[in-house]
């Protein structure tokens, strides 16, 4: 009646093994570490560079505690651990003169890290700490700061090559259009034609201030944003950035991000509980922008180094250093950009395939429909600095897809697609301030967390044992498998834990032990009525079941909603209230039957059991 076959042990056996497995990666401690990766999409990292790490830190006269090479590409990195945080620094500063020949333009990034102590072969079996969050240990830290100046030139330019096209197309002559800092000058050479020209132009452009200036044939109008369209334009840019940094930390995985704006042209980053520093100020502060231009075909191929530059136009590199002259007009950039995925050209190599909007697929059509046979290039501005992917000859019109080929190996592709498909950013951006910030609260907050659950684990605990004696020491035991399952499922997920998340812990905790109250008051009542004590323990686990289950799920419901529609440390407690919810029911029902079956099922003449006072009508 109340056995459990042997397979329902091994459950119970190997799910506390594996808790405990899982658990115990949270208590140990972490080490002070500095993280080596490569700080350009050229150059990729190999296990070779540990030695030169290593190498350099001999020179400098630093010790280190192990050094270890991760990952692959531009996501790999060396990181050396370090007996105490001065070292840390030193190291730091040593490292970046020693790697890089231009710190202006730093060949690798070496960024402070801290590093987990646990042992090598938990890590091989993913069984890693939770992160704590910006209120418990702290995280990373990012003050941006965006180039408004790049900005407004950004939109200038446009504003420049949409009057170049009105114009055209309404037949209005002109002597020349350029930029002049934040304005765009356009000259006539009679004051008519400037008339018509400022007419075609406020009908199709909207937000611009005309000034009109020279004399006789020398006729000139300085076009420029109004006032409100200048602040408008940088505060869209900053705006856009958020977004395009919110969609980069959601490809990091981060749980519980801020990402939020400071002043008129700055956005704080905060990544709580990250480890890999390194790596997310990579991929965040990558300004990678995708565009599109056309090859100055008036250049001989061949003459790019010796010949005269037209003012249209720039030197750039392919690859290698292969020379090739662009145009400066701008035929697509990357906020046209819809999806972007690593793929395969006919030839079966690595590329990158790009869908554009619908206002990316008319320009792309309308720019190649008159060119087929002309040269195009894709160029990638990567921390402001152009880098020419490939130059491909235009065989048909294109469309809202094309493909992007010259990737070299799959890596590059993937990485490529990420950063495109992640959004483009309307403007570069600099990290000014980048800190590993320590807990908004203190350690005392941990210690106190810490403590105020133990303390209301001992209290129930004293409570469950006073009161239904070894039936309360069965319910204190599944409680304690419940913490530990809650705990190796929240280090497995690799959630964030925060304050919010640590009161949903302690409430899980008064949450569970209701399911093992209902039960043992459901075998008094059986025992109360006369049943065998095999009976009402079977029959308290059995009726008690329904109790449990209504009780759990609508709470369930409640978790699950704050889970799915709140945010930040609402969304944090939901987390770990939903779970505690899920483990509280396994460890209740399943988890102390198996302990009781385990102490009485095999007493065939079972006469009492130890669960407290049994209160019986009539008796005194």
């Amino acid at each position: 009646m109340n056995r459990y076959p042997v397979w329902k042990y091994i459950v119970i056996a190997v799910a506390i093994l594996l808790g405990a497995l899982f658990t115990v990666p949270n208590f140990f401690g972490q080490s002070p570490a500095v993280q080596v990766t490569s700080g350009k999409s050229t150059v990729k990292m190999s296990a070779d560079m540990t030695a030169k790490v290593a190498d350099v830190l001999a020179k400098a006269g630093i010790a280190n505690q192990g050094l270890a090479f991760d990952g692959s590409g531009n996501y790999a990195s060396v990181r050396v651990r370090f007996a105490t945080p001065d070292i840390q620094f030193q190291a730091k500063s040593v490292l970046e003169k020693g790697l890089n020949a231009d710190p202006e333009d730093p060949t690798y990034l070496v960024a402070l890290n801290l590093q987990e102590d646990t042992p090598q072969w938990m890590q091989s079996l993913h069984a890693l700490p939770m992160y704590l969050g910006l209120d418990l240990r702290g995280g990373v830290h990012f003050l941006m700061q965006v180039d408004s100046k790049a900005v407004l030139a950004k939109r200038i330019q446009g504003i420049q090559a949409a009057a170049r096209a009105a114009l055209r197309d309404k037949n209005v002559r002109h002597a020349g259009i350029e930029l002049v800092g934040n304005t765009v000058e356009i000259k006539f050479r009679d004051d008519a034609t400037r008339q018509k020209a400022k007419d075609v132009l406020s009908g199709q452009i909207a937000d611009l201030n005309f000034v009109d200036a020279g004399e006789g044939s020398e006729l000139k109008t300085v076009v420029s944003l109004k006032p409100a369209a200048l602040k408008q334009t940088i505060d869209d840019g900053v705006k856009q950035n958020i977004s395009t940094l919110s969609k980069r930390v959601n490809e990091l995985g981060v749980a519980e991000p801020i990402i939020q704006q400071q002043g008129p042209d700055r956005i704080v980053v905060q990544l709580p509980g990250v480890q890999d520093v390194a790596r997310a100020r990579a991929v965040i502060g990558r300004t990678a922008t995708l565009e599109v231009r056309m090859v100055d075909e008036s250049i001989t191929p061949g003459t790019e180094l010796t010949a005269a530059i037209p003012f249209n136009s720039e030197l750039f590199t392919v690859g290698k250093g292969v020379p090739v002259v662009l145009l400066k007009d701008v035929v697509l950039s990357g906020e046209y950009i819809s999806s972007a995925v690593a793929s395969f050209d006919q030839n079966q190599q690595p590329a990158v395939g790009i869908d554009l909007n619908g206002d990316g697929g008319r320009r792309m059509r309308d720019a190649t429909r008159d060119r087929v046979g002309k040269k195009m290039a894709i160029v990638l501005k990567e921390k402001g600095k152009p880098e020419v992917l490939s130059v491909a000859t235009i065989q048909s019109e294109l469309g809202s897809r094309f493909q992007i080929t010259g990737m070299g190996n799959a890596e590059n592709s993937a990485e490529l697609a990420l950063l495109l498909r992640s959004g483009a950013l309307s403007a570069p951006m600099e990290v000014i301030e980048e800190r590993t910030i320590g807990p908004a609260l203190g350690a005392e907050n941990i210690s106190k967390g810490i403590h105020s659950t133990l303390y209301g684990f001992a209290a129930i605990a004293i409570f469950m044992i006073a009161y239904y004696m070894i039936f309360g020491f069965f319910s204190v035991f599944a409680l304690a498998c419940n913490l530990l399952f809650l705990l190796a499922i929240l280090s497995q997920m690799q959630v964030t834990l925060t304050l919010p998340g640590m009161a949903a812990i302690a409430l899980a905790l008064g949450m569970a032990i209701d399911s093992n109250v209902l039960i043992n008051e459901r075998i008094r009542e059986e025992l109360r009525g006369g049943a065998t004590p095999q009976a009402a323990i079977a029959a308290g686990f059995d009726r008690a079941w329904a109790t449990i289950i209504d009780s759990n799920v609508t709470t369930l419901i409640v978790g699950v909603a704050l889970w799915v529609f709140g945010s930040g440390p609402i969304r944090g407690f939901a987390v770990v209230h939903t779970l505690g919810i899920l483990t509280s029911m396994f460890s209740a029902v399943f988890v102390s039957r198996g302990v009781v079956n385990l102490w009485y099922g095999r007493k065939k003449k079972l006469q009492s059991i130890a669960i407290g006072t049994v209160w019986v009508p009539g008796q005194k």
